[in-house]
Parts: structure tokens; C-alpha cells; sequence
């Protein structure tokens, strides 16, 4: 009775989360589904009807967590795979997410995981390429600003790159913004939509509170503090948890609800637009040719990016700070994967 209630109570939030139109037979690949990111991750996408079947891969755990979510009274089926299966892994997946990596500890940037986590996501493009060179990726291993870059560098040396398939899940900005927006002004997160712009590192991310209804208001001490808590939103979680793991949870609900964003477009529901970080041309003549913004997702991924809008005097400030940090983010990618 117990777990049956459980499920119940799982199945009630995921109704919100999740839109439920009619699905194709889509099948989705988790790439790091036994992590702190994936296997809540996986849970998630188990839970969400677009998702027809699952494929889960690590290089430990990912056969275990497949059994556990396989479960889950919904309907899509879910297979894991051993580290040494990746490329069945991968084989007729139309999605792939990649949380594979090291998480952050106390006192470290995303980029002092560049080192490691670059290898492990060229690594995987370069079998995404091989095996399944028309998935949609979306990337979630950290630092999202130079393993996009890596993933589009190793597709292109794979002649498959396809920018409208290529996606940086900066979802959790968003998340973020759109719940300390609703904690300042007394409302609920569903009323206080943000949109972020830039990147997905600390000074690169830039929520246009002036955009918003609610957040046009804020306004001085408690703009300033609002915009250091989105920003720096993982350092909080990192020193909570007190060098036991970074932004799991509230990553792996990011990644889902962009996931599942992805798939409704990918399905033809018409208006879906959420940031994402894409190949953009928006400041591609400054050198800086991936950029997050609203773009609006359809059936062949990316279907327009959209602009900026009219900033404030204090965004504009942020953006000029985004810039030149973003610049040297996707240049360290790209110097990388050459």
C-alpha cells in the first residue's frame, strides 16, 4: 500500500511538469543515468508520456537504475546499459541528455571540472556521432559554455553537426530565476516567468527581470541580491551540502522540463519557446557564436532564435560583463576539441 501510495504521489506532480499530447514513438538516451544528476533524472523521464522508451548508460550503476525505473508504473520502456554497450546504447535514440561527469565541490568553478568532464563529453559525441548522427543532444555536464562548443566540434570532425539539434540545458537559471522572482514578491512561481540570457556560469547569466511583470519592481539592494542568488544559485547548494554533492535534484527537474519542452516541439505543438544555449548568430560577429535565449523549439529542433528585447541600464551592465567571460568560455571549448 505504501509504494502504491508513492507512486500516486509521484504521478500527481508529474501531471504539472509534464505536458501529455499525443506522442510519437520517441526514444530518449540518458548518458550519465547513474550520477547524481541521472538517476533522478531518469525517474523523471520515466515519468513523462512523451518518453516511449528509455535507454540508460554509464560506465557503472546504469543496469541497476534501469531496474529500479523500469518500476514505474508508466508506460515506456526503460533498458540500461553497461559501460561497455554505448553504442547500443545509443542505437535508434531521437534524444540524448548528458549529465555524465564529476559534480562540483566546495570551492570549485564549473571550470575547474573542465579537464575531466571535456574528455567525457567529447568522448560521447563522438559515439552519438557514430551511431545515432541525427539525435537531438542536450548537454548538461558542466561547464555547459565549452562542452557545447566540444559537442559541435566533435560532430563537425564527424561531418554531422546539425545546429538546430544541439542544445545547452540552462533550464535551471530559468527555474531559479522564475522561484527566488515569486519568494521576493509574494506570488507563485507559475505567475513569475524570467527569461535568462548568456550563458550558464556565474557572470554569464543574465535574467531580464525588467521583462517580467513581477520583477520590473525589484529594484536596488534587493536587485542586486536577487541577480547574485541566480547567479551564483549552485555555490548555495554546493556549501548546503556541505562538500557532499552539487545541483542534483533541482538539475535533474531542469533537465527533464527542458526535455520534455524538446519533445513537445519535436511532436508539432505549436509556441514552444524556452532559453536554451545554441548556436546563435545573435552575437556571432563579436566571436560569440553560442548564446542562451528564448528559442522556440519544433519539429526539427531549433526553429528561431529569438532576439534579446529591450534591456534596462543594469542588464545591459550584465551583459557587457556576459560577453567577454562567454567569449573565453566557448573559445577554451573549441581550443580543446582542435
Amino acid at each position: 500500500m505504501l509504494a502504491r501510495s508513492a507512486v500516486r504521489a509521484l504521478a500527481a506532480p508529474s501531471s504539472r511538469l509534464f505536458s501529455s499530447s499525443a506522442a510519437r514513438n520517441t526514444k530518449v538516451a540518458v548518458l550519465g543515468a547513474g550520477g547524481g544528476i541521472g538517476q533522478p533524472l531518469s525517474l523523471l523521464l520515466k515519468s513523462d508520456p512523451l518518453v516511449t522508451s528509455l535507454s540508460l548508460y554509464d560506465i557503472r550503476g546504469a543496469p541497476g537504475v534501469a531496474a529500479d525505473v523500469s518500476h514505474v508504473d508508466t508506460g515506456s520502456e526503460v533498458t540500461g546499459y553497461a559501460a561497455d554497450q554505448l553504442d547500443q546504447a545509443l542505437e535508434g535514440v531521437k534524444v540524448v541528455v548528458i549529465p555524465a561527469g564529476v559534480p562540483r565541490k566546495p570551492g570549485m568553478t564549473r571550470d575547474d571540472l573542465f579537464n575531466t568532464n571535456a574528455s567525457i563529453v567529447r568522448d560521447l559525441a563522438t559515439a552519438v556521432a557514430r551511431v545515432a548522427p541525427e539525435a537531438h543532444i542536450l548537454v548538461i555536464s558542466n561547464p555547459v559554455n565549452s562542452t557545447v562548443p566540444i559537442v559541435a566540434a566533435t560532430l563537425e570532425k564527424a561531418g554531422v553537426f546539425n545546429p538546430a539539434r544541439l542544445f545547452g540545458i540552462t533550464t535551471l537559471d530559468v527555474v531559479r530565476a522564475t522561484r527566488f522572482l515569486a519568494g521576493v514578491v509574494g506570488a507563485q512561481p507559475a505567475d513569475t516567468p524570467v527569461t535568462v540570457i548568456g550563458g550558464h556560469s556565474g557572470p554569464t547569466i543574465v535574467p531580464l527581470l525588467s521583462q517580467s511583470s513581477h520583477g520590473k519592481g525589484v529594484t536596488g539592494e534587493a536587485y542586486e541580491k536577487i541577480v547574485h542568488r541566480i547567479q551564483f544559485g549552485g555555490d548555495e547548494v554546493v556549501k548546503a551540502k556541505d562538500g557532499a554533492g552539487s545541483a542534483t535534484l533541482s538539475m535533474a527537474y531542469a533537465g527533464a522540463k527542458f526535455t520534455n519542452s524538446l519533445l513537445r516541439g519535436l511532436n508539432g505543438e505549436k509556441g514552444v519557446v524556452t532559453p536554451t544555449f545554441v548556436k546563435s548568430p545573435l552575437f556571432a560577429d563579436q566571436g560569440i557564436d553560442f548564446f542562451a535565449t528564448n528559442v522556440e523549439l519544433g519539429v526539427n529542433g531549433v526553429e528561431k532564435i529569438h532576439p534579446i528585447g529591450a534591456l534596462s541600464a543594469e542588464e545591459q551592465k550584465l551583459l557587457d560583463a556576459c560577453l567577454p567571460e562567454l567569449k573565453k568560455n566557448i573559445a577554451k571549448g573549441k581550443d580543446f576539441a582542435a
